[in-house]
């Protein structure tokens, strides 16, 4: 039994039943206890993120402000999970697994609000200064030391998973797109990104937040504007694109041509391991930055950083699938563009770039191209501090070093590595990493709504009063 067939059983076992069952469960409870409030304040969520800082929170205590926050988180979560996830999904799931990541998305959106807002709850400052948080502080200081072997299982899995979701994946697809649109060597990748990666990380949070916010806007920009222009060039294709999806949610799909048939079970679970993959809602990332954010009460970040799930897997993730349907670059027999055809053998990335390239010809080819090595740059810089905090809360910052080394190793390795064993591998860290968070968030449900009560009760109609000559400006 090879490394893949493994990766696969364990697979089978960690997004099995159970583990499905606690991640929509868990966005679903919380989804229902805090009574549809990623719906009912969506609106005045992006009001808070987008908006002017106001005094109390810029007087409050905290290192950025709630878009600085925003920005950095979505600098490591909108990556190759948008492009390469989004393709790999669909080619093993079918179209059906686009909805499938809409559901995961918007119960998400609930569970990424509780993570933040307990971190801000229980954030703590470093030796440095520095707020530090995330799922093991608020095991830790929320649930007792009785709990602490699951904050302890958390920081564990999840410096492991910094290797796989946050630095391999991404390696490997840069390297996978790079090869197929500029020609370049795998291991020739893997050498300027050891180098690069080690130049950036060496420099500290400083240097990995400056290039982060740089590249990432410009090149989500970029990369939204490109497919967005697929959509309008071909409008007429968007509706049929998703009734693909809505009847491959629930119904199988046959084989033909070059496609071999997938059944629905396969749409879930692609659907949701990529889903989970792109937007991270589940796996307690959110709760590693949240803690940073100037905020006067702990409910106001915890809306910010919903809207990430939005903005990620309903704007972009949709974006991305709608224009692999659309052009038929899930199914080697074609699309719902006449005589458009493809290479089978694409996978991830490349696939993706084919796709805006069969539409926009070299100029969409090398706007995914760019995307996916700005993206997956920044991701892998960014999922750094992630695994960092985590390694740091198990070792101490005596082990820090040692952890760079190993991580920038990882980088390396993942250029030259097979796709489809990467990708097994971070299927299982994220699972590894999400069960522990997802209990603890069951476990802190009453904290969260108390929470939410206290600020909409207090807070809420505070800022309202205030808001002179428009009452109502904030309610959705």
């Amino acid at each position: 039994m090879n490394l893949l067939e493994v990766l696969g059983k364990i697979n089978g076992v960690l997004w099995g039943p159970p583990s499905l069952i606690l991640l929509f469960g868990t966005g679903l409870f919380l989804t229902i206890a805090l009574r549809g409030l990623q719906f009912r304040r969506l609106f005045y969520a992006f009001k808070i993120g987008f908006g002017k800082e106001d005094s109390q929170d810029a007087a409050a205590e905290g290192d950025v402000s709630h878009f600085k926050a925003l920005m950095t988180a979505l600098a490591a979560t909108i990556g190759n999970g948008n492009i390469a996830g989004v393709a790999t999904a669909i080619t093993l799931g079918g179209p059906g697994a686009i909805f499938w990541m809409w559901i995961v998305g918007l119960l998400g959106m609930a569970t990424k609000y509780g993570e933040a807002l307990l971190a801000v709850k229980y954030r703590v400052k470093n030796d440095k200064g520095e707020y530090s948080s995330g799922p093991m502080y608020y095991i830790e200081k929320g649930l007792g030391k009785k709990f602490k072997f699951l904050a302890i299982a958390f920081a564990l899995f999840g410096a492991f998973a910094a290797l796989g979701i946050g630095n391999s994946v991404q390696s490997n697809t840069i390297a996978d797109v790079t090869s197929n649109s500029f020609g370049m060597p795998n291991w020739v990748t893997g050498v300027v990104l050891i180098v690069l990666v080690s130049v950036i990380i060496f420099g500290g949070i400083q240097r990995i937040s400056t290039v982060a916010s740089f590249f990432v806007p410009i090149m989500a920009f970029l990369y939204m504007g490109g497919a967005l222009l697929i959509l309008i060039l071909n409008y007429d294709m968007i509706l049929p694109a998703f009734e693909l999806i809505f009847q491959y949610a629930f119904n199988p799909v046959s084989a033909a041509g070059g496609f071999v048939g997938i059944v629905v079970s396969e749409a879930i679970r692609n659907g949701v391991s990529r889903g989970i993959f792109s937007n991270e809602a589940g796996l307690g990332t959110a709760a590693l930055i949240a803690g940073n954010a100037r905020a006067d009460h702990p409910v106001k970040q915890a809306l910010v950083a919903m809207t990430g799930t939005f903005i990620v897997t309903i704007v972009v993730c949709t974006m991305t699938g709608i224009t692999l349907l659309i052009t038929g670059f899930w199914d080697p027999s074609g699309g719902l563009i006449s005589g458009v055809t493809h290479n089978a053998s694409l996978e991830g990335g490349a696939l993706t770039s084919a796709a805006f390239g069969s539409v926009l010809g070299l100029a969409g080819e090398y706007i995914v191209s760019l995307s996916v090595i700005f993206f997956g740059f920044s991701t892998i810089v960014g999922w750094y501090v992630y695994g960092e905090k985590c390694f740091e809360y198990i070792a101490g910052s005596r082990g820090i070093a040692g952890y760079r080394f190993v991580y920038i190793a990882a980088c390396g390795i993942g250029t030259v590595a097979n796709l489809a064993t990467v990708w097994a591998f971070a299927d299982m860290a994220n699972a590894l990493m999400m069960i522990p968070n997802l209990i603890a968030l069951l476990l802190l449900w009453k904290i969260i709504v108390s929470e939410t009560n206290d600020y909409f009760t207090h807070f809420y109609q505070q800022t309202k009063v205030k808001d002179e000559g428009n009452q109502n400006r904030y309610v959705s």
